[in-house]
């Protein structure tokens, strides 16, 4: 299992992730309020802005402090590593 560090020592599943979003949108906006409604929204960012939003398949929704393009950015290089 590959775990995902999302900032402050909080890690999720790499296998679990469906998608990183920006938290600019309105339906972005609008899935986390239906989260935090439902009692499935996880807030990681220990009160700092959020700037990233992990979508899981477990319906969770994962708030975090670090941008979505940091995520990208090490992804690639671990496929870059896979592959040599």
């Amino acid at each position: 299992m590959k775990l995902i560090n999302i900032g402050f020592g909080s890690l999720v599943s790499q296998e679990r992730l469906v998608a990183i979003v920006s938290p600019d949108s309105a339906p972005i906006k609008r899935m986390v309020q239906e989260s935090r409604e439902r009692g499935m929204l996880i807030d990681a960012t220990y009160g700092r802005k959020t700037a990233s939003i992990f979508i899981m398949d477990s319906d969770h929704v994962i708030l975090s402090a670090l941008p979505p393009e940091k995520f990208g950015a090490k992804a690639q290089s671990e496929q870059a590593e896979e592959r040599e």
